[in-house]
C-alpha cells in the first residue's frame, strides 16, 4: 500500500517502523538507476532500536566520509543485505526489473525471515517476498530506508572507484557512471566498456553511429 506524501522531518525517525511491532522491518532503497554505466545497487537494512547509529538520514545529504563512516557503524550493529544487478542482465530485462530484482537480491541477503519492507519512492517492486509499503520521500522519513540509502550508495560507489581503475579515463569514481560532460567526453574518445549500459539511449546511439560509420 502507498501512503500519501508527507512533509519529511528534520531527521529521519522509526515512526513508520513502529507501526510493525511484531516480526521484522527491513527498509529497502536502491542506487543507480541513473547512470550510463555500473550496476544497479539495492540496501536492505533491519535496525535495531537500540543501537542505531547517530546521524542516519538521506545518504545524499551526507558528505562522502560521513557515508562511509555511517555504512561501517550501520553493518556492525544491522543486518544489512546489499542486492546486485550487474549491466549485461540490466540491459536483458529492462531498468524497471532490475530495480525491482535488485531489492528483491537485497531482502534476500539479509538472510533472516522479513515480515515487512519500507521501500522509498512511490511504486512497489514487484515479487518481494513480503509485505511492503512504499514511502515518498522514505529516505528522509524512515531510519530503516535511509540507513539502506547509505549501505548501497557506499557500495555503488566503491564498485564505480574499482571499475575506474579496471578502466581509467572516465572519471567513474567521481561521476558514478552518470552521464555527465567528462563522461560523454570520455566515450567520444575511449569508447563504449562492457560496463556501459546498452539499453540507455545515449549509449545505443553512440553504438548505432559506430556501427553505421564501421559499415
Amino acid at each position: 500500500m502507498t501512503r500519501p506524501e508527507l512533509t519529511p522531518p528534520a531527521t529521519p525517525d522509526l515512526s513508520f517502523e513502529s507501526n510493525f511491532r511484531a516480526g521484522h522491518v527491513c527498509g529497502v532503497d536502491e542506487v543507480g538507476r541513473g547512470p550510463w554505466a555500473g550496476p544497479i545497487v539495492a540496501g536492505a537494512v533491519i535496525l535495531d532500536a537500540a543501537h542505531i547509529p547517530v546521524g542516519i538520514r538521506d545518504s545524499k545529504q551526507l558528505s562522502k566520509p560521513k557515508r562511509e563512516a555511517l555504512a561501517m557503524a550501520i553493518q556492525a550493529v544491522a543486518r544489512c543485505g546489499i542486492g546486485i544487478v550487474e549491466v549485461p542482465e540490466l540491459d536483458a530485462v529492462g531498468l524497471t526489473e532490475a530495480n525491482d530484482l535488485s531489492m528483491r537480491r537485497a531482502i534476500a541477503a539479509l538472510a533472516c525471515p522479513v515480515d515487512h519492507a519500507l521501500v522509498d519512492g512511490k511504486r512497489l517492486p514487484r515479487d518481494l517476498p513480503c509485505a511492503a509499503t512504499t514511502i515518498i520521500k522514505g529516505d528522509s522519513i524512515s531510519l530503516s530506508i535511509a540507513a539502506a540509502s547509505i549501505i548501497a550508495k557506499v557500495h555503488r560507489d566503491a564498485t564505480m572507484a574499482a571499475l575506474a581503475l579496471e578502466y581509467p579515463g572516465y572519471g567513474w569514481e567521481t561521476n558514478a557512471g552518470y552521464g555527465v560532460a567528462y563522461h560523454r567526453a570520455a566515450i567520444a574518445s575511449l569508447g563504449i566498456t562492457p560496463h556501459h549500459r546498452r539499453s540507455f539511449a545515449p549509449i545505443a546511439k553512440i553504438l548505432h553511429e559506430v556501427n553505421a560509420v564501421e559499415s
